[in-house]
């Protein structure tokens, strides 16, 4: 693969040679930072983990390289701290059993400016090389500037394929704002129930963020956790574990949908639930 960044790159952990390794993939999560993948895209991971029919890409478009950092890490420039964040992917992407890991390395002002089109670029490629049946980014709800940007650049490059290497579903994962709020009807639900020590490990690998000041490993899992027990009121638990998503697929199916509009749907049956409850019962 060559990428616009010369510092970009890929990652086998069974060394495969790299356009085998992407053709292999089923499931592919582009993300914006490492770590994210991890939180967000669990349900891919799972489905994938150990199963020699089904194997998950993971793409993280930043270098980490301003990242916050505390405590050990307090001193280090954001030249060694772009090395910790991507040895704490490649750790990860050994771990979960990934099938390929792409690390772009742009940084985080020039995944949100994006004019000039090399992520989207780069994303496209990968794309076509990969052919993913399903692909999971940021949702468009969440309120991390590049998280939105990464899925902005997202919908933009699959949209730019042939209808023939559309994958089936684009998902809008969770992490800088929880989806518990979106209509019920509407939620993509992943079962987070088994390998929670996996779940578990794989946040515990970013030591960077965890030592640092960020206990992702805790709140992620307890979030997890929280979503399973509060799904449904009328009911036990299904599950010991769930995340909640957003389908982004008519995005790609339409490419004249407005994003802005399509995910003002979401709010606006949101509010329109709201009010009805409360009205109903006043």
């Amino acid at each position: 693969m060559k990428f616009h960044k010369q510092s970009a790159w890929v990652f086998v952990p069974d060394s495969l040679p790299t356009a085998q390794a992407l053709e292999r993939t089923t499931h592919l999560a582009v993300a914006a930072h490492q770590d994210d993948i991890e939180i967000m895209a669990i349900g891919g991971i799972l489905e994938c983990y150990r199963r020699p029919d089904r194997w998950f890409t993971g793409v993280v478009a930043t270098d980490g390289a301003g990242s916050p950092r505390e405590g050990f890490y307090r001193d280090y420039s954001d030249e060694e701290m772009r090395a910790v964040r991507a040895r704490e992917q490649i750790q990860a992407a050994s771990l979960g059993e990934y099938g390929a890991l792409c690390l772009l390395d742009y940084s985080s002002a020039e995944v949100k400016e994006g004019r000039d089109g090399a992520l989207v670029g780069d994303l496209t490629a990968i794309f076509e090389a990969a052919r993913p049946q399903l692909v999971y980014t940021h949702n468009l709800a969440d309120k991390h500037p590049t998280h939105v940007a990464t899925a902005l650049r997202t919908v933009e490059a699959l949209r730019s394929l042939p209808r023939a290497l559309w994958p089936e579903r684009l998902i809008g994962c969770e992490v800088w704002r929880d989806l518990d709020w979106m209509p019920d009807e509407a939620k993509v639900i992943f079962d987070c129930s088994n390998h929670e020590g996996l779940q578990t490990a794989l946040l515990g690998v970013f030591d960077s963020q965890v030592s640092g000041g960020k206990r992702y490993d805790l709140a992620t899992m307890g979030r997890r956790r929280a979503h399973a027990t509060f799904f449904a009121s009328q009911a036990v638990d299904d599950a010991t574990g769930m995340t909640i998503s957003m389908d982004l697929t008519p995005l790609i199916q339409d490419p004249e949908l407005d994003v802005l509009a399509y995910v003002g749907s979401f709010i606006d049956r949101f509010a329109e639930q709201v009010h009805d409850l409360i009205s109903g019962l006043r």
